[in-house]
């Protein structure tokens, strides 16, 4: 007959000892779970539900109906999908969105970043200036809008500034200017929130750092170059990301200040092709299609940014 050996002395508190942790690993999973529930839910019901029902949607012949009224809706597998990658509406919207991400997140990045290193010197007024930056992007863009048509008009303010060097056609009538100047509203309205954004993290650089390079002899150009944009690195790759995927979602300023992607489709946004193909034509199953390619086409242009930011922190 087998006998059983006793556990070593030491034996036996260490086995406790790894019951007891494995317990309270339990438990703090659990608790995590908890706890991330409110927000995993918010990310089914406002992102992973509605974008895999426009994935249905996208493969089949699907139209809206009366609530209760059951039809069929055939399966057509990729057909929506290879009509949006040959229409040229599609892909000109598609163009002009790159154009416009390029200008946008380009100056967003460079403006905020450096008004926000300004605004955290000043010590005057610094509350007032802050508001002022501010107060465009909490302004309703239906308001800002009827500003920047007076403006950019072919009469408008600016024309009568610059004078002979006015472009004719005019700015958002230009099939090569109306994509940069809506570029340039869309991001003078968001600056704001990006300023406050980096503010917040200039709170984090050391000032020891701008006084060991102010000692080392460094101009103020390379205390910026040097310790400020290393310091809000992390904020450089979310301003990147927002803006990114804000501008991706372009909508509410071609329709405005262009009439509907005007002219000859110059300022569209892939987002004004899935309203007009959606809602206005009802093909709301290739309208999904154009949602989706987007959808890849702005996490692709995401994860690179993000994996560019993390080669640089290494």
């Amino acid at each position: 007959m087998a006998t059983l050996t006793p556990l070593a002395p030491a034996a036996a508190p260490r086995a406790a000892r790894g019951s007891e942790a494995r317990r309270h690993r339990a438990r703090q999973g659990v608790l995590g779970w908890l706890f991330s529930a409110p927000y995993l839910a918010f990310v089914g019901v406002i992102f992973a539900f509605p974008l895999g029902f426009a994935v249905y949607m996208s493969a089949h012949d699907y139209f809206f109906t009366a609530p209760g009224v059951n039809v069929n809706r055939p399966f057509v597998g990729m057909r929506n999908y290879v009509q949006a990658l040959t229409d040229p509406a599609v892909r000109r919207s598609f163009a002009n969105v790159l154009v416009f991400l390029v200008i946008n997140v380009t100056l967003t990045v460079v403006l905020s970043l450096v008004l926000a290193t300004l605004l955290n010197q000043v010590i005057h007024a610094r509350a007032f200036l802050r508001v002022s930056f501010y107060l465009p992007y909490l302004t309703a863009s239906v308001a800002l809008v009827g500003v920047w048509l007076f403006l950019f008009s072919g009469t408008g303010l600016v024309n009568q500034l610059i004078g002979p060097l006015a472009p004719d056609p005019s700015w958002l009538v230009n099939e090569q200017l109306a994509m940069p100047t809506i570029a340039l509203y869309v991001t003078w309205k968001g600056l704001g929130f990006y300023i406050l954004l980096y503010l917040a993290a200039l709170q984090n650089v050391g000032k020891e750092l701008y006084e060991a390079a102010a000692t080392d002899g460094a101009s103020r150009w390379q205390a910026f170059w040097n310790v400020t944009v290393p310091g809000v690195r992390s904020a450089t790759v979310l301003v990147l990301l927002l803006a990114t995927i804000t501008g991706a979602n372009l909508f509410t300023e071609p329709y405005l200040l262009t009439g509907g992607g005007g002219p000859n489709g110059a300022s569209t946004s892939p987002v004004l092709i899935m309203y007009q193909q959606g809602i206005q034509q009802g093909k709301p199953g290739y309208a999904a299609a154009i949602g989706v390619l987007l959808v890849i086409l702005t996490l692709g242009i995401a994860f690179l940014q993000n994996w560019l930011g993390r080669e640089k922190d290494s």
